[in-house]
């Protein structure tokens, strides 16, 4: 019979959302069989701008068996059926990634390409018209999908949040302390290596306390203190597909609509975010400084904010990239730690997730076996990879040429796994998703779409049906659509419906 060496002692290095993501996931999955110490500084601040969420949080909250009534309540949250680009493939123009699926299932083929046939023929409108969480989000409604209704668009919605980072690490921290997690306050001022193959064995704090660990996970932000600063990992940079390496982002006032999407608008030398939450918006204006100062950038920020700012603007300098190994040795970097992506399609707390399940997944005895761990890597590399080339779709695929900014990314190279993308897809509107990326097919042809890159054909299948009864089905589930967005409730009346829920003597769901 094979014997191995449990892990015993799980170290998490560094707090924030990254953090106590890790910690609560943990927690619950390990069941008490692994001692957690989570070592944070209240001297050191998160960066704690990823306030913008895709679907699979809910999966998250679901296996912590989180309440959502409960979780939107105490993160301040709202409601998120898709982004909103404006200004992207040319100035004035705009569409939106919304989640969930288009249309319904037709014959032989996808929806999609029945659509793009009768699009090319001049017979449908835009494939907006075919989504519930895109017309729900045009209407600034918002319902969670109906089990009443079981064929029915309204069963089919899908959605995200807008949280308040800074309160969500919060909400996690109650859940993991309540599950064993032994948080330890304190600036870790040495990293101490085992001799020979250097290995971490124990963090020094500033006041002198040894925390000595088994495994442990980076999740000190930029600075990788274990996996980069001790262990000299090295980092990949592409900045030279993502230029954009600055970010100021501030908070103001809520103003106008609580609007149930992210909008994401395209400025002279990158793009600027909004994100209403229930108590304020958070904005930020991510740009290029080779194209642009930091005084004009922020100007262009504060000059473009829908209520009063509610804070100075807070800089962020960063490096689109990854490190070179997520897991090396016995620390697993996660959250920033691990590398940078911009926030444009809000992945940020997603590949946190990801690195947690992966973990999981690939969980070691104390043998650390390398096998493992360079599958573990693989993997990791090629989920960002493929984030990556989608990040670099919105700014390629442009027709926009009016500042140096844009006819630098409208003109440069891509990654050849990108242009063999946009080469398949406009060739007859097809996309292949590889492996388990990330993001979907419709994903993919919305953004294609949405930046103004048109098909030559499409799947020729199609034409098994005539034009008439294709002109007729479009033309039902866009009537049928739209009903279902009628009697939706606005976002802010769900919302409102939530809190109340949470009221002395409410009813809980």
């Amino acid at each position: 019979m094979t014997t191995q060496t449990p892990i015993q002692q799980l170290v998490i290095v560094g707090g924030g959302t990254a953090g106590w993501m890790a910690a609560a996931a943990l927690s619950r999955l390990l069941q008490g069989k692994v001692a957690i110490r989570l070592v944070e500084s209240d001297e050191i601040s998160s960066v704690g701008v990823g306030e913008s969420t895709i679907p699979m949080i809910r999966l998250f909250n679901d296996v912590l068996g989180i309440n959502e009534d409960e979780f939107v309540r105490e993160t301040k949250a709202t409601f998120k059926l898709g982004i909103e680009f404006k200004d992207w493939s040319r100035p004035g123009e705009r569409y939106m990634h919304g989640f969930g699926r288009f249309g319904q299932d037709l014959w032989t083929v996808d929806f999609f390409q029945y659509w793009l046939k009768a699009y090319q023929a001049g017979i449908a409108p835009d494939l907006e018209h075919f989504s519930i969480n895109r017309m729900a989000a045009r209407a600034n409604k918002f319902m969670r999908p109906s089990s009443e209704t079981p064929n029915s668009p309204l069963a089919e919605i899908v959605y995200a949040f807008h949280l308040d980072a800074g309160l969500y690490a919060r909400y996690l921290r109650k859940y993991a302390e309540a599950h064993g997690v032994r948080r330890t306050e304190g600036k870790v001022v040495e990293v101490r290596q085992r001799p020979g193959d250097g290995f971490i064995e124990s963090v020094v704090l500033e006041r002198g306390e040894v925390v000595a660990g088994d495994l442990f996970l980076d999740c000190t932000g930029f600075r990788g203190l274990l996996i980069e600063q001790t262990l000299k990992t090295g980092f990949e940079d592409w900045s030279h597909w993502l230029p954009c390496d600055r970010a100021w982002a501030v908070p103001c006032a809520l103003s106008g609509e609580l609007l149930p999407y992210t909008t994401a608008t395209a400025r002279p030398a990158g793009w600027q975010w909004r994100i209403g939450l229930q108590r304020r918006t958070g904005n930020g204006h991510v740009y290029a400084s080779r194209f642009m100062s930091d005084d004009e950038a922020a100007g262009i920020l504060m000059a473009n904010l829908d209520g009063e700012a509610l804070a100075d603007p807070k800089l962020l300098r960063f490096t689109a990239g990854k490190r070179n190994k997520v897991w090396n040795k016995n620390v697993v970097a996660v959250g920033l730690s691990s590398g940078f992506l911009e926030p444009l399609e809000s992945t940020s707390i997603h590949l946190i997730q990801s690195t947690i399940s992966r973990l999981l997944a690939f969980f070691p005895d104390a043998g650390f076996h390398q096998a493992d761990i360079d599958e573990f890597n693989r993997q990791c590399d090629f989920e960002v990879e493929r984030i990556r080339d989608f990040l670099i779709l919105h700014y390629h695929a442009t027709a926009r040429d009016d500042t140096p900014f844009w006819d630098h990314v409208r003109t440069m190279a891509v990654p050849d796994t990108l242009r063999r993308k946009m080469d398949l897809y406009k060739a007859h509107g097809r996309v292949v998703r590889e492996n388990e990326e990330l993001f979907t097919p419709i994903g993919w042809q919305q953004v294609l779409h949405g930046q103004g890159v048109r098909p030559v054909g499409y799947n020729p299948l199609v034409d098994l049906m005539g034009d008439k009864e294709l002109r007729g089905i479009l033309g039902d589930i866009e009537r049928v659509i739209g009903k279902c967005v009628d009697v939706m409730p606005t976002h802010k009346q769900f919302i409102e419906a939530v809190a109340a829920a949470g009221q002395p003597g409410s009813a809980r769901r």
